[in-house]
């Protein structure tokens, strides 16, 4: 798996898809959960299932990872391998569970590739100022960090209680809440060395308001990563410009389900600050009408759908509550980017509560 250069319709796409269709309903690899289910389909996955498109024709399985056992996700081929369970955020109700073993390293190896790509540094400690526990992120983080022989610190940080905070009208003690995280923050960065910051948009914004802490870590930090809510074009660039302009700044896109997707480099014409690139193709990104579920024009706005199609898990045809615009491919390359990811927002969209991720 290199996330090379492969689009929906072409045969390699094609052959990816027909190799984890035959995996997962295959009674001798396949999970429990997808062989069970396939006795409901009205088709066949292994005979009338041939390109990504045809996707569209498996259910949105994916309220359903809120209480199907967790061993029931399990492929038979893989039973002998060490599996972890990773939650959703619960941003729109009860989180939802995956489980991987090898599949996700693979997506966040090559995002480090990107990482390299973006000029950020190759060695020095760096700071999670994000979820570790059930959310996959922290592993991400981790993962980042120890592929550049580097140490990582991480923090207490529960975003469900925020958004339970914003939610239920308590924005004093969400404001407190990110306050007690910035004491955190504080606390490994007066006697340590961070040179990257995994951070929040609304932390690190509530960061750089604190001055003897944002000056500390503006001398040391060479690269912030950040993720978890949209930002601002205008803020991004005094971020990228006023307050640390010594450090390569990038962002990744992604959730529980799909895994992450990088900024990619930015180029000449971009029409977005950033454009994210997905680990095509494990996953597999559309931008789609909400109202005909056809795919949007480039430059258009569409509501995500995803595709996970890794020998760990299959989850096709998930609609997420975000929209993307849809960006041409960059030079070389041959898989489309999202640009100005934000929530779905229409009558039927489900309430969202970004809080501090």
């Amino acid at each position: 798996m290199t996330g090379g250069p492969l689009t929906a319709g072409t045969p390699e796409a094609s052959e990816h898809l027909r190799e984890i269709l035959r995996w997962h309903f295959d009674p001798r690899t396949g999970s429990p959960f997808w062989l069970r289910k396939a006795r409901d389909l009205d088709f066949d996955p292994l005979n009338d299932i041939h390109h990504i498109a045809d996707l569209r024709r498996f259910p949105d399985v994916s309220g359903e990872l809120r209480t199907v056992p967790v061993e029931d996700l399990v492929p038979e081929g893989h039973v002998d391998r060490f599996f972890e369970v990773f939650e959703s955020g619960g941003t729109v109700g009860a989180p939802k569970r995956v489980v991987d073993s090898v599949s996700r390293t693979l997506n966040v190896d090559w995002v480090s590739t990107v990482l390299a790509d973006h000029g950020f540094p190759a060695h020095g400690h760096w700071l999670h100022v994000g979820p570790t526990g059930p959310h996959v992120v922290g592993r991400t983080v981790k993962r980042l960090a120890e592929l550049r022989g580097a140490m990582c610190f991480t923090l207490d940080f529960d975003p469900r209680w925020v958004k339970r905070l914003i939610g239920s009208g308590r924005t004093a003690l969400a404001d407190e809440y990110r306050d007690y995280l910035l004491d955190q923050v504080e606390l490994v960065a007066r006697s340590q060395d961070v040179k990257v910051l995994f951070i929040t948009p609304p932390v690190l914004e509530a960061l750089c308001a604190r001055p003897a802490l944002y000056e500390r870590l503006a001398s040391t930090v060479e690269g912030i990563l950040w993720a978890g809510t949209s930002i601002s074009p205008e803020t991004l660039r005094q971020i990228e410009e006023t307050f640390f302009p010594r450090a390569k700044v990038a962002a990744i896109y992604g959730n529980t389900i799909m895994g992450i997707a990088p900024q990619r480099p930015r180029a000449e014409g971009d029409e977005f600050p950033c454009v994210f690139r997905p680990f095509f193709p494990q996953s597999v990104v559309e931008l789609v009408d909400p109202g005909t579920g056809e795919p949007v024009g480039y430059g258009e706005r569409g509501q995500v759908r995803i595709h996970l199609l890794s020998r760990d898990m299959f989850l096709p045809n998930v609609l997420e509550r975000d929209t993307a615009v849809r960006v041409r491919p960059a030079p070389g390359d041959t898989v489309d980017g999202l640009a100005d990811v934000g929530p779905l927002r229409d009558a039927d969209a489900p309430a969202v509560i970004e809080g501090v991720y």
